[in-house]
């Protein structure tokens, strides 16, 4: 499969929308989200026009996504990467089932990982993993991700936990 990775725009917001909503939807990556079903789909399209458009704007915040070229550009995964500083964050990583294990998650990973490499302050990229998703935790250790030793508590069940996992980054030119 070949796959255009970019980016997303303000125009995009109702697809931005929609792919979220198939995330939160999806039994097997649900588990990834803090957020629920019904909490995204009552947000107001304004909202989510924000959200499409916080890379545009400048903000600490920038959203890829892979579009299916053999599908019209159907919009087959995304990820979101945070500056906090010296550390990037990635969140909100979702591939559709039928693209799962195409390389498309690589190509979200490194479009992030390139993203972060050009701020100012960032060394560090990590993530955190729910304990019940040993599919997605193999798919970061590929990545160059470890375990830190730090984790957080799973806000939809206390009794459950996130793990951080981290690399380091080389700044952009180095």
């Amino acid at each position: 499969m070949a796959y255009k990775i970019r980016a997303v725009v303000p125009e995009d917001w109702e697809l931005l929308r929609e792919l979220r909503l198939a995330a939160l939807a999806d039994p097997a990556a649900a588990v990834a989200f803090n957020e629920s079903y019904g909490s995204a789909a009552s947000r107001s399209d304004e909202f989510w026009r924000r959200r499409a458009a916080q890379g545009v704007e400048g903000r600490l915040a920038e959203t890829f996504v892979g579009e299916d070229e053999e599908n019209g550009g159907r919009w087959a995964g995304s990820t979101t990467v945070l500056d906090e500083g010296e550390c990037a964050h990635l969140v909100g990583v979702y591939v559709r089932p039928e693209h799962r294990g195409t390389g498309l998650a690589e190509g979200l990973f490194q479009a992030a990982e390139e993203w972060a490499r050009g701020r100012p302050f960032v060394r560090r990229i990590l993530l955190h993993v729910h304990e019940h998703n040993p599919r997605a935790e193999a798919f970061y250790r590929r990545m160059g991700y470890e375990r830190t030793g730090r984790f957080v508590d799973d806000p939809k069940a206390s009794v459950l936990k996130e793990y951080e996992m981290a690399r380091d980054v080389l700044p952009a030119g180095l």
